[in-house]
């Protein structure tokens, strides 16, 4: 049986998974013109950054390794709010999805800050 700790991470790691993957159906349903394509681009790469670099922070071979790669998660989740603040401002995509992203997003990002804290804190 799982600890709670232990629990937590693999749910939160799922979350964080299909966060991205909700978030890649949008970028894919997006309208095709010059705006949406670069935005979409930019919110592909910061959006798909933030799991990558939580995976990586939990592969991490010390604490400062590990603290830069969730520090480096969450400056992808904080640009990824702006492109998808930048979309629904615009009025660009499914804004339904689009309200649930962000806030979802918010939600990531205070799990992972507050991870953060919390290893700066045990030093």
């Amino acid at each position: 049986m799982e600890n709670d700790k232990a629990k937590f991470k693999n749910e939160f790691k799922k979350r964080l998974y299909n966060f991205v993957l909700r978030l890649i159906k949008f970028i894919d349903k997006l309208p095709k013109n010059s705006v949406c394509d670069v935005m979409g681009k930019q919110l592909l790469r910061s959006g798909t950054s933030i799991l990558a670099n939580y995976i990586e922070a939990n592969s991490a071979s010390s604490k400062k390794d590990f603290i830069n790669f969730f520090t480096h998660s969450l400056k992808s989740a904080n640009e990824s709010k702006v492109w998808l603040a930048l979309l629904r401002d615009t009025g660009k995509g499914d804004q339904k999805e689009l309200s649930w992203l962000l806030q979802e997003l918010v939600e990531i990002s205070n799990v992972i800050a507050k991870g953060i804290i919390t290893l700066k804190e045990k030093k």
